[in-house]
């Protein structure tokens, strides 16, 4: 699979291109959510926060921000870009 080679921190674009198939439609979904701005080029506060975690580290926010539980609570799966609950 493609976005196994963006697993890393500071790979936000990259995993996210190689998921939807363009940079260009990456950056402007990352615009839309409020991760870059509107040049396309520079993060935001909170896009810099997401570049800075790993895949599994986002795969885990969203999953604790989704079900009010802890990020520890979770156990990532790198092949389906997903988490299950361990607690």
């Amino acid at each position: 699979m493609a976005t196994q080679k963006f697993m890393g921190s500071n790979q936000l674009i990259d995993r996210l291109a190689a998921q939807v198939g363009s940079k260009g439609t990456a950056i402007a979904i990352l615009i839309k959510r409020g991760h870059l701005k509107a040049d396309g080029k520079t993060f935001t506060a909170e896009g810099l926060k997401r570049n800075s975690m790993t895949a599994s580290e986002r795969a885990k926010d969203r999953a604790a921000k989704r079900t009010g539980k802890s990020v520890n609570d979770f156990k990532y799966n790198p092949k389906t870009n997903s988490v299950k609950s361990i607690r």
